[in-house]
């Protein structure tokens, strides 16, 4: 005789498994952004935020068209490091001052929505006043020599007004100004651009209270900087060290703005190539 056993009974399912899902695509494609967003977000608010250049202010330093990063710890935090200048910082944390020299951004005064890069040339307690052209740091002139003159090519990027228009040995159309360096106490040296008397040549005295800072642009003639009263786009007066976003540390892209997003290969030839990976 075979002893055959009944067939065992299927379990039905569990509660577990009937409260499994089904994996969706959307919503870990969702998670993913939110995910990145946040790394983004933390990396840009305390590590590395890249910045472009719109103007001229900062020439011989910086050309429109410049793309750098800048270190955002160098001088602690505020709202002024996180996007939107979101309020989740209060005051400053870990702050440092800048060193004179330092070439920084930060939101400009008065309105503290607008991001400026400028050389920091007063740091609290310093007095400073300009004489035809010369900076006087705490009544001693800061050492300027005159050296060979800049010269930037014309390009969609920059242009110049007739009194500084020449050409090149290739006879192509250039901008010549006169350039002096500058050498500060403590032996940091860097280079601007003079374009003749100004009303900025000739100022009253600056004396930098505390907590703030007094900033200049290296282009003398055409920066609204420190030098003059917070209008908004006019000038900036004493920046708040709070409102400090970064320090200026490389050069990572640089065009002239000749490309076309229709015509891939005036990309490399719009590329100042030269001024890639140069540091401050």
């Amino acid at each position: 005789m075979v002893d055959t056993a009944p067939p065992t009974p299927t379990p039905a399912p569990g509660p577990a498994a009937a409260a499994a899902k089904p994996r969706s695509e959307t919503r870990e494609t969702i998670s993913f952004l939110i995910k990145l967003v946040i790394i983004v977000a933390i990396f840009r608010s305390f590590l590395f935020s890249p910045f472009n250049i719109p103007s001229e202010s900062m020439l011989p330093r910086l050309y429109i068209g410049d793309y750098l990063f800048i270190s955002k710890w160098n001088y602690g935090f505020s709202r002024y490091s996180l996007p939107f200048s979101l309020p989740l910082i209060p005051g400053q944390i870990f702050a440092h001052l800048p060193e004179r020299g330092d070439v920084v951004v930060f939101k400009a005064p008065p309105g503290n929505k607008e991001d400026y890069i400028k050389r920091v040339i007063g740091l609290p307690g310093d007095v400073i006043q300009m004489r035809a052209g010369q900076v006087i740091l705490n009544g001693v002139p800061v050492p300027k020599q005159r050296i060979a003159d800049f010269t930037i090519p014309v390009t969609p990027n920059y242009q110049c007004t007739p009194d500084y228009q020449d050409v090149d040995a290739r006879g192509q159309p250039i901008c010549r100004y006169r350039q002096y360096r500058e050498t500060l106490p403590g032996g940091r040296s860097y280079n601007v651009l003079d374009r003749g008397e100004t009303v900025a040549d000739d100022t009253g005295t600056f004396s930098v209270p505390a907590g703030h800072l007094f900033m200049m642009g290296d282009n003398r003639d055409d920066s609204a900087d420190s030098r003059f009263p917070q209008i908004e786009g006019q000038g900036i007066g004493f920046v708040p060290v709070e409102n400090l976003e970064g320090k200026a540390v490389l050069m990572f892209f640089s065009t002239d703005g000749t490309a076309s997003w229709f015509l891939p290969w005036t990309w490399v030839t719009a590329t100042r190539w030269h001024r890639i990976g140069s540091g401050f």
